[in-house]
Formats: structure tokens, sequence, C-alpha cells
């Protein structure tokens, strides 16, 4: 009986051998299907996060085109707002590209002998943003630069009285800014309407003077002329540029260069403000 003891012990561990093994062999499966399973989760995932989504296309830009700024406003406006215009057609911007940007301006001496002179100066400018999948819709670019202008405007060298309005009716929206400026020892009504129509910005500036005793324009009807030449300007783009969205924009290097350009012509000639003096007897020495 005693020795029968230490050989029941050595069955019974035999037997539970295989139990254990048995055991082990279902706990390794179940490990290495759980790191399979997280290994094709991982891939999954990764492959997940490697697939950007794609961007909604941008809008088409409204306008492909724009209209010759010289002849934007009607020939009996110019009459009315630059009498005795130097040249009744305008003078031209340069610019590299007329279907992106372009210019127009006016400036003539009413001159009335002993009563005094009345000098006048118009100018309208156009800018045409194009739709760019990488830099937004032309109308959300000519947004930015619409709020752009006006800050421009707003900020003046010289200004004086500087004030802002929305100027209704004129495009998809337009602010009108006014204020006083003494240059060539005479006071200047300046107003600039800065509008935007579609992917198009418009910028038109008024501005005058009286010399030799005359009376200074009333701020008034500079205002009224300088809305109603936008209006007709940013008319214009809407009936003679063509809808849809063909040509590309120009790169952005080409743009920047194109603003160095007309920021060198502004300051070179100083037209952009009026500052061409009025060629007559009657003007002061500045």
């Amino acid at each position: 009986m005693h020795r029968s003891a230490p050989r029941l012990s050595r069955i019974l561990a035999c037997a539970a051998v295989p139990v254990m093994l048995v055991a082990v062999g279902c706990s390794s499966d179940s490990g290495s299907g759980s790191d399979t399973e997280k290994k094709a989760g991982s891939s999954s995932s990764s492959a997940s996060a490697g697939t950007e989504p794609t961007k909604p296309a941008v809008e088409p830009a409204k306008f492909t085109d724009l209209p010759d700024a010289c002849t934007s406003i009607a020939k009996n406006t110019v009459k009315d707002l630059v009498p005795d215009a130097k040249k009744k057609g305008g003078t031209a911007g340069r610019s590299s590209d007329l279907s992106v940007r372009g210019s127009c301006s006016w400036n003539g001496l009413d001159d009335k002998g002993v009563k005094g002179s009345q000098y006048r100066w118009l100018s309208v400018a156009f800018t045409r943003f194009d739709s760019d999948q990488s830099l937004g819709s032309g109308a959300a670019r000519a947004t930015e630069d619409y709020t752009k202008q006006v800050a421009k405007e707003k900020a003046s060298e010289g200004a004086q009285k500087a004030a802002t309005a929305a100027a209704p009716g004129i495009g998809d929206e337009a602010t009108a800014i006014t204020y006083k400026l003494n240059k060539t020892d005479e006071d200047f009504e300046y107003a600039t309407v800065v509008a935007r129509t579609g992917n198009v910005v418009v910028t038109l500036t008024y501005n005058g003077a009286g010399y030799a005793g005359a009376k200074t324009p009333s701020a008034a009807d500079i205002l009224k002329g300088a809305q109603k030449a936008a209006k007709e300007a940013v008319g214009k783009v809407d009936a003679t540029a063509g809808a849809g969205s063909a040509e590309a924009s120009p790169s952005a290097g080409d743009a920047k260069k194109d603003d160095k350009k007309e920021e060198k012509k502004d300051d070179k000639n100083g037209d952009e403000k009026g500052d061409e003096k009025p060629s007559s007897e009657a003007t002061p020495k500045s």
C-alpha cells in the first residue's frame, strides 16, 4: 500500500500534461489571432489616414474679361464731371493683361477768367480675379481685395475728415470714402467708390478744387458724381464681360509684378490722387 501511492501520483501527473499542453496551445492560438486582427486593423487605419479627402471644386468665375476702361463711363457723364477735359477719350493706364487689369483717367480745368477756375479729375480701375483651386473662387478673392482697397483709401496720406458709407445699388457691394486734402495750396474734395461685382473690383475716384479764388466744390456734389460714374462702370462690367470660367488666372508672381508696376507708375506721375497740376496761369505755384 505504501509503494502504490507514489506510483499513483506519477500516473496522475503524466495524465495532466496533455491537458496543460492543450490549454497552452489554445492560449497561444488565441494570442496569435489577436495580433493578426490588430495588424489588419492597423493596416486599414493607415490606408484610411493616407487617403486625403477630395476637395470640392471652386465656383467658376462669373466674368472672364473686362470692358475697355476708357469707354466704361458715358461720354456725357465725363463731360459733366470733367469740363474741358484734356483728352475727351481719357488716358488709358498701362497693363500687361487688359483682361485682368485696366484703368483710365480724365482731368481738366474749366477756366472762367477773373471768376477763377474749377479743376476736376476722374479715374476708374478694374481688377478681375479668376477662380483657382488652391487660391479660392474668383468672387472670394475679389471680396478680399475689395476689403483691402477700402482700407487703403481710408488711410490715404494727408486725408482730412475721412468718412465711409455704404453705396447701395452699385454692384454686389460698394463703399464710398470721402475726405478733404490740401495740396498745391488749394483744398480738394475727394470721393472714392470701391465696388465689387462678382469676381471684379471697381475703384472709381473723383476729386476737384477751385483755383484763383473759385469756391471749392461741395463734398455732396463730388460724392454724387463719383457714385454716378461708379454705377456706370460697374454696369459696363455686368453688360460686356463674358460669363464663365474659361481662362486660367495669372500666376501669383505675375500678379505681384503687375501690382508693383502699377504702384511705381502711380508714385511717378501722381495721377492716382489727382496730383497733376492744371496747366493754367490761374494755377498757383506749388
